[in-house]
């Protein structure tokens, strides 16, 4: 073995002989308790116990601690995870992005001149598909605004955008207020000098284009008959499709509102047509996947999509480098590289990896580095649960017992010496909106900690317990402090991510005080796990990572 990769035992603690176990509970942050914590509202009396007799801190999992731009950015999955496998810090995509366009090199990239050359040269149309709003976990609109500024520079005579509402990284049912933003925008051009540029479909985010993990492929195809067919429910505007389908189902949220299509006599305003462009303007991976496929894949059989146009196609970033998709884009994602799961890998340590379907990728992709597949299949083992196809509200257990289940088997077999889970329910409960599902929610990934306790303690193990961000923590929006309340006097939900620190707690059953917690000049934030979990199986961490969360005597 090279020694770049060879780990180096430490001297006084050389691990448990139970394997070291390590729980993500996604979107379960620390909040500040009141009516809308469901954290704080739950029944955890395992979380509780582990608080008081583990050693715990608490981490940051937002803004620039997970590579976001400032530090009223929320963090995210797909960034929490990153770091907690990478051990490092690196900057993401919306800083990626902010800064290629801030330098204007975005705009001077061969991508985008073969983007716009047929737009200029031939009078096709330029598609822009993505994530409507400043939730900046998925995308930015002031993204969105400067591919139209720069297409119009670039002298683009017809651009559609085909909005996906969101409502799940910004207030539930705020797509009115970036619809008109993005009409105001498209008027600047519109109309002047032969300028087209107009908004052509559709829908919520949750019922259009942006699956992730092939979970629901229907998804992917409403946005496809939508985006490329102009097939879908037609109305004169957004707005109108908006209010429309808000009047006919009272409280509906923006991310689930069904696809549309804008009509002008009876036709579609701009389907994607052979010769045209699209970019994907969403910078994040997991939902851009799907769709990225059906433009790219020329074997691809997922659904029929009937009419398949001839388009030059890019994506805001590589949404899979393994797999490269797309081929062509925007900006470069991070190199993320030397990641822990590779580490393990390359020093021969066995290590399990599981998750039900909405967060496997989390615990693996993006875990990983942004890497599909596995560094050695020989001391690997990945196993997916399947998710339900249900809204999470109605089921908020999701599969948090299934994946317990798979866990403990893994731990009585005695093989693995590291395994990670990824417990869904916080986070995609959370994203409901509804706070006595999520309540329940984090009950229920109390439920399945309890099981794993018992389990690593037989084993003579260490488990481990943290989040990749905040979301159950705080379900009703707050103002300066203040709960924010609707005309009828009820809170208002929230369904995004939040600003809280997260938990982090070692249960060693088998502690003698080899270790403590260290002191640390800056506050520790999840790229600090990764050496913390190297030191707890009785390694040295790469000087390349963040120090560990614990001193070993």
């Amino acid at each position: 073995m090279d020694n770049e990769w060879k780990l180096e035992r430490l001297e006084s603690f050389h691990g448990r002989r139970g394997p070291l176990v390590l729980a993500i509970m996604d979107g379960v942050g620390i909040g500040k308790g009141g009516e809308g914590d469901a954290v704080a509202l739950a029944r955890t009396p395992t979380l509780d116990s582990l608080r008081e007799s583990g050693l715990m801190c608490t981490l940051q999992a937002h803004g620039t601690a997970v590579g976001m731009p400032s530090d009223n950015d929320m963090g995210n999955s797909e960034v929490g995870h990153n770091a907690l496998g990478a051990g490092q810090v690196y900057a993401q995509g919306a800083r990626l992005v902010n800064e290629a366009i801030a330098s204007g090199r975005i705009f001077d990239s061969d991508t985008w001149r073969w983007l716009v050359e047929p737009c200029v040269q031939q009078d096709r149309a330029l598609h822009l598909v993505g994530l409507l709003s400043d939730g900046n976990v998925h995308s930015h609109i002031d993204h969105l605004f400067a591919l139209i500024d720069a297409a119009d520079r670039a002298g683009v005579r017809r651009l559609y955008v085909h909005p996906l509402l969101d409502g799940r990284d910004v207030p539930q049912t705020s797509a009115h207020l970036y619809i008109q933003q993005l009409e105001d925008h498209l008027a600047r051009y519109d109309g002047r000098s032969g300028r087209r540029y107009r908004v052509a479909s559709g829908g919520g985010r949750m019922k259009v284009t942006m699956d992730r993990y092939f979970a629901d492929w229907s998804i992917v195809k409403r946005g496809w008959d939508a985006h490329v067919h102009g097939v879908g429910r037609a109305f004169s505007s957004a707005m109108e499709a908006l209010e429309t389908y808000r009047a006919e189902q009272p409280g509906i949220l923006d991310q689930d509102l069904p696809e549309f299509v804008v009509v002008e006599q009876g036709r579609p305003v701009g389907r994607i047509e052979d010769g045209d462009a699209v970019v994907l303007f969403n910078f994040r991976g997991d939902r851009a996947i799907e769709i990225t496929m059906a433009f790219e894949d020329p074997a691809f059989d997922r659904f029929d999509r009937g009419r398949v146009p001839e388009v030059r196609y890019a994506g805001m970033m590589q949404y899979d480098g393994d797999l490269k998709l797309p081929t062509r884009f925007l900006v470069a994602p991070p190199a993320i590289s030397h990641t822990m799961g590779e580490y393990l890998a390359r020093n021969q340590i066995q290590q399990y990896a599981c998750s039900e379907t909405q967060k496997f990728g989390h615990v693996t992709y993006f875990w990983n580095g942004n890497r599909s597949g596995m560094f050695d299949e020989r001391y690997e083992t990945y196993h997916e649960v399947p998710s339900d196809k249900v809204p999470f509200d109605q089921r908020p257990w999701m599969k948090a017992a299934e994946i317990t289940d798979q866990v403990i088997e893994r731990i009585r077999k005695g093989e693995d010496r590291f395994i990670r889970l990824n417990f869904a329910n916080g986070d995609m409960v959370g994203h409901t909106g509804k706070l006595d599902a999520a309540v329940l929610a984090v009950a229920a990934v109390d439920l399945c900690l309890a099981r794993l306790k018992e389990a690593v303690e037989t084993a003579g193990g260490i488990l481990v317990v943290t989040a990749d961000h905040g979301n159950a923590d705080e379900m009703f929006m707050i103002k300066k402090g203040v709960l924010e309340r609707d005309a009828t006097g009820r809170p208002k939900p929230k369904t995004s991510h939040t600003l809280n620190p997260v938990p982090f707690i070692i249960h060693d059953p088998a502690f003698d005080g080899e270790y403590g917690v260290a002191s640390l000049p800056d506050r520790p934030g999840l790229g600090n796990v990764a050496a913390t979990c190297l030191n707890l199986l009785g390694y040295r961490a790469p000087d390349r990572f963040l120090p560990s969360l614990i001193r070993v005597r």
